[in-house]
């Protein structure tokens, strides 16, 4: 293991015990180590996975709600009456739901980001050193090895076979391999070979690092719903300021002037009062509420393995109509399938061969022989060729006797992907073939695959045989291969990844005179050589994505695969998942796309799938759809989709995706997989829709609690009832009640226009109250003789105009619950039965000093709710009305 000294270096560490080339080059001493490291040219990048601890709290407590509570309950608390200051309690709930749920997000993030760090292995002092990939240094010698992650940018020194995965940083599910000078890349992954490479680029100097540097500014969610209560919360707070002056100089002056105030201590009354009619008027509970049900939805996906890392994102989840899909991690799962090989033709008897190839002479070649290897298990289905001939199609899996030749092919494709690192579709064919009994045969010489030549070889017996890609292979034969040009281009619109499968016989090569290995050494294309199969492979699609982009087509999201591969290839894996149901999906070459934003926003409406898509442009795809309107989700695992998941309205991340995009994504896959999305799109749709239907009942209180106030104001009368009575009130008529209607099933897709729906229904409920108290106030002491300055004569006055707010509440929480034939009935029910029993038990009706009237006083107060009742319904009847008027002439002018 390795052992660090004080100044950060690593020494004294046991060679590694993977196998590795034997090379000359020392790399650095330790201690050119040492003084780097003091340098700071170490791989050191703050590439935090997600908020910090001080983002998170500050976004959760310095509000504008919890300013405006936090001003009321000091105000009450220096009265001395800190039952009025039980209001307060709601900014401790409100923020530590915030700050709790979202740390828990941090924490599972964090965790995740700990999962994927490794350990790098450095040449230095002539010894190969194993350190953490933040002790790299400026000019280390660092290898790379088959599975690792590229830690840093460098240039290969010397390169064994490397061949890289660069979709992170690209987007391009291909991969690519790297030759000695190349450049390679952090971010990018080994998928086979190995390699030398010096350290060129450290910490925030490196490629990912600058183009994830935009990323890294903390974008907040904007929530439609925390807008709207916002939008409540600066008018309350223009509203409030001076009527909260206006109310305490009023409620100095009903008990005697300010001197009197001062001298009896009689301010502490008045300013109790004028809270009363402050707190009324901020939705606190709603704030709390919307707070604590995206907590509970937050924790619902977390089971299903979802992770919400911002809360207001579940609302974001139910606007969402326009879905950016990644196809590499998203669509597919990244992995490569070996679907089938299908033979050209019938192969002839002799082909004439001329030249002459590693000094050995050609003759007349003959027919393939039988192999005497074991044979796979495949089957052959004959069909006519369109070249006259025979195409057989052989697919693993079905049972049948092939023929010695197709027998053959099959044996040298196997041995063709059997290289030492065999890439992504080498080790698709070995694990298809392997497991119908296809076993290595020996080969006279290999000549491995090469991104530069896009071909590999073997040389057998005489025989060459090909695989690679098909217009680098034709391209060196003899003749025209029109019908086997036709036959890849068919397949390749199907979605297929094409190689061809070619031979050149009778070539006369042999490992015992030396040709074979000299034709390996400087490998060449035999002109003579035939087209003999065409090996098709496809990128392995989710079980679940055709099933998932039906969901999001039934519920009118507008879903787009945008990926870096060829717009054929992904338009063909579009068409199989049926991104547009029966519709062939249009694709598009992203080189095309204007420049221009909004003629952008125009093609876009057209486009379903963009190939060739660069990662400026996926931000600037976001940009567009924003243009016309559309709420955007984006996905995406890359370094590549970072910019753009951070403009998108959701960025959602996969689970294996890099740190920096699971930082700026406000919602992570942990286990990336795509068929989470419908849950996590209902729970949004949930959340939203029934919280628009209890967030009336708050904003009732705040239409009361202002109208009130302004009375107050206008009349100098004593505040009608105190903040405790409100506390109560609310909590039975709407802080509670509420809770319980919005965790219900509610599956109504968005509608845009929340604020001014819940404004239009509270407006009539918050008149009648506001209405009903005022003219108690007003009117009562007068009919039953009460003296207003006896705290007696005061409080029946409080009781019974709480009474009739508890009442009209009653009225309101049951036109929300509608329809009351189910457990909503039951439930209004039941809340109303707890305000009255409440007042009979002594320890709730003391702490809150409530009362039940008797005598006269219980009279008066039936005929009060009796009068409360109808006004309430005749308000509500004209408000109805209108509201029908309304709707006839809006009909009407659209119809015009």
């Amino acid at each position: 293991m390795a052992r660090r000294s004080n100044n950060g270096t690593t020494t004294n560490v046991k060679a590694p015990a993977t196998r590795l080339p034997q090379i000359d080059e020392p790399g650095l001493s330790l201690d050119q180590v040492r003084t780097l490291t003091e340098e700071g040219k170490v791989n050191r990048i703050d590439e935090e996975s997600s908020r910090s601890l001080w983002q998170i709290i500050r976004e959760n407590i310095f509000t504008l709600f919890n300013a405006i509570i936090f001003v009321a309950m000091v105000l009450v608390l220096l009265t001395g009456q800190w039952k009025d200051a039980v209001f307060g309690l709601v900014i401790i709930i409100n923020s530590g739901i915030g700050v709790f749920t979202e740390m828990r997000a941090k924490h599972t993030l964090d965790k995740l980001s700990i999962l994927v760090a490794s350990k790098s292995l450095v040449r230095r002092g002539g010894q190969d050193v194993e350190i953490d990939h933040d002790q790299i240094v400026l000019g280390d010698l660092l290898w790379i090895r088959s599975g690792e992650q590229v830690p840093a940018d460098a240039t290969i020194v010397r390169t064994w076979g490397l061949e890289l995965d660069e979709s992170m940083l690209t987007g391009e599910s291909r991969t690519v391999r790297k030759g000695e000078g190349a450049e390679v890349y952090s971010g990018s992954t080994a998928v086979s070979g190995m390699a030398l490479v010096r350290v060129d680029a450290v910490g925030e100097q490196g490629y990912a690092a600058k183009l994830t540097a935009k990323a890294k500014v903390y974008k907040k969610t904007v929530s439609d719903l925390s807008q709207g209560i916002n939008t409540i919360l600066k008018v309350m707070t223009v509203v409030v300021v001076p009527l909260c002056i206006l109310l305490i100089a009023s409620q100095i002056r009903t008990v005697g002037g300010w001197s009197v105030a001062f001298s009896t201590g009689s301010w502490r009354e008045a300013v109790v009062s004028a809270v009363a009619g402050v707190v009324g008027m901020i939705p606190e509970g709603l704030v709390l509420l919307t707070s604590l049900n995206f907590a509970i939805a937050a924790m619902r996906l977390a089971r299903q393995h979802t992770l919400v890392q911002e809360l207001e994102s579940v609302e974001t989840l139910a606007r969402v109509d326009a879905l950016n899909l990644d196809k590499t991690g998203t669509v597919t799962d990244g992995g490569i399938v070996f679907d089938d090989m299908v033979m050209l033709g019938d192969q002839p008897a002799q082909v004439a061969a001329g030249g002459a190839i590693g000094g050995a002479s050609q003759s007349q070649l003959a027919a393939p022989a039988s192999v005497s290897q074991p044979t796979a298990t495949v089957g052959a289905t004959i069909e006519p060729a369109s070249n006259g001939g025979v195409e057989a199609n052989i697919s693993v899996g079905q049972a049948a006797n092939p023929s010695a030749f197709k027998t053959q092919a099959l044996q040298a494709l196997y041995d063709l992907s059997n290289e030492e690192n065999p890439n992504g579709t080498g080790a698709a064919v070995l694990k298809a073939l392997g497991t119908k009994g296809v076993v290595a045969s020996p080969v006279d010489a290999r000549v491995p695959f090469s991104s530069a030549r896009k071909w590999s070889a073997i040389v057998r017996g005489g025989d060459v045989w090909y695989m690679g890609a098909p217009e680098m292979l034709l391209s060196g034969f003899q003749g025209d291969f029109g019908a086997t040009k036709d036959a890849i281009a068919r397949y390749a619109s199907q979605g297929m990844r094409v190689l061809l499968l070619a031979r050149a016989a009778g070539t006369g090569l042999s490992a015992s005179a030396g040709t074979a290995q000299a034709f390996a050494d400087e490998p060449k294309l035999v002109p003579t050589a035939v087209p003999v199969a065409l090996v098709l492979c496809s990128e392995h699609i989710r079980d679940d994505a055709e099933k998932t982009l039906a969901w999001f087509r039934e519920q009118g999201v507008r879903c787009r695969i945008i990926s870096g591969d060829s717009p054929t290839t992904v338009g063909a894996i579009a068409e199989k998942v049926k991104l547009t149901g029966d519709r062939k999906p249009v694709a598009m070459d992203a080189r095309e796309l204007p420049d221009d934003v909004k003629e952008l926003s125009k093609v876009m409406e057209n486009v379903d799938v963009l190939g060739r898509v660069l990662p400026e442009q996926k931000k600037a795809i976001v940009d567009a759809l924003h243009v016309t309107k559309h709420v955007v989700a984006m996905t995406g695992d890359g370094v590549n989709d970072a910019l753009a998941l951070k403009e998108a309205d959701l960025g959602i991340a996969m689970g294996n995706a890099a740190p920096a995009t699971k930082a700026v994504a406000q919602v992570v896959l942990v286990d990336s997989k795509f068929s989470h999305l419908p849950d996590v799109v209902a729970r949004g749709r949930q959340v939203m829709a029934n919280m628009e239907r209890v967030a009336s009942l708050f904003l009732v209180k705040t239409v009361y609690s202002a109208l009130i106030s302004l009375g107050v104001v206008c009349t100098f009368i004593p505040f009608p009832y105190l903040p405790r009575h409100i506390t109560y009130i609310g909590a039975l008529t709407i802080g509670i009640p509420a809770f319980i209607l919005a965790l219900a099933p509610n599956n109504r897709r968005y509608i845009p226009g929340f604020l001014g729906r819940v404004v239009r229904f509270a407006l009539p409920g918050g008149i009648s109250v506001a209405l009903s108290v005022l003219l108690t106030a007003w009117c009562l002491p007068g009919f039953m003789g009460w003296n207003l300055s006896r705290s007696d004569d005061l409080l029946k006055l409080r009781d019974i105009c709480a009474m009739t707010v508890f009442v009209l509440g009653v009225l309101v929480m049951a036109r929300v619950a509608q329809p009351l034939k189910s457990w909503r009935g039951v439930l209004v029910a039941a809340f109303a039965a707890a305000g009255l029993i409440g007042m009979f038990i002594p320890i709730v009706s003391n702490f809150f000093e409530l009362e039940f009237p008797t005598g006269w006083t219980a009279v008066a107060t039936i005929i009060v709710l009796a009068l409360s009742i109808v006004i309430y319904a005749g308000i509500q009847s004209i408000a109805d009305l209108i509201g029908r008027l309304f709707s006839s002439l809006t009909k009407r002018g659209k119809n015009k």
